[in-house]
């Protein structure tokens, strides 16, 4: 019996996006080559939670942009506990805590890059996100850059509190698709300590090549720290109104 290739009705449409759309079937079955293709995501996936972060090469690549750097850990031990206490993560360890002090800068911005889920974002993206952002930063104090690993969102809060910051910034891997493994994740929080939660945070989701650029990426996130700013918090109650207000007005 002969099984030919069956052409999806939506094939047109899969030219519009990345997305697993219009795979077409042979007999029952998905294509071999779409079957294939499948495999190969999952496995970038799977590689982009696991690969350690290359601290020494985002530390030297963050000087070479002009940034003071220092690299602290968390509380987990080991990737496997990572993925399995995500508690740890968000805490830093005994003497990461112990190294942080705090020397009373005003107007501060704290930057922490994690690797999260996905070590190849803050790698590929983080910094050219920051220089990005750094020309929109007249009224802060830009802090040295925390190279955080085994690392979730929170670790930032406790970074911040002990740094004395009027707000953090965390850069983070964001958890692998299958059409994206690298894509970065950038969380704010005003005024952090531990304990914050998340409906205290805002988060720019998405940036990558192929997903939200850097330079609009950066206008958002400085957007959003001006309104944080006048807010005195961050969170629920902050919006970014800039892009709706220039598409109300015609601008």
């Amino acid at each position: 019996m002969k099984d030919e290739l069956a052409r999806d009705a939506w094939a047109g449409l899969a030219r519009w996006t990345p997305a697993r759309i219009a795979l077409g079937r042979v007999g029952v079955s998905v294509p071999t080559g779409a079957t294939l293709e499948f495999g190969m995501a999952h496995a970038r996936a799977r590689d982009a939670i696991h690969t350690p972060l290359d601290v020494a090469g985002l530390a030297a690549e963050l000087r070479d942009a002009g940034f003071a750097t220092d690299a602290v850990t968390t509380r987990t031990l080991s990737r496997a506990e990572y993925l399995l206490r995500p508690d740890l993560g968000r805490r830093l360890s005994a003497a990461s805590r112990e190294a942080i002090v705090c020397d009373g800068a005003a107007g501060r911005l704290t930057v922490v890059m994690a690797d999260g889920l996905s070590a190849l974002a803050p790698r590929r993206h983080a910094v050219p996100l920051l220089v990005a952002l750094r020309q929109r930063l007249i009224d802060w104090t830009l802090d040295t850059v925390f190279i955080a690993t085994q690392a979730r969102v929170a670790v930032g809060d406790e970074i911040g509190e002990l740094r004395g910051a009027e707000a953090v910034l965390v850069l983070i891997g964001e958890r692998p698709g299958l059409q994206a493994s690298d894509s970065l994740g950038a969380y704010l929080t005003y005024a952090p300590r531990v304990g914050c939660s998340d409906a205290e945070r805002n988060c720019v989701s998405n940036v990558r090549v192929g997903g939200l650029g850097y330079e609009e990426a950066a206008g958002l996130l400085g957007r959003l720290l001006e309104g944080a700013r006048r807010l005195g918090g961050s969170g629920v109650g902050l919006k970014d109104e800039g892009e709706e207000k220039k598409a109300y007005l015609g601008g």
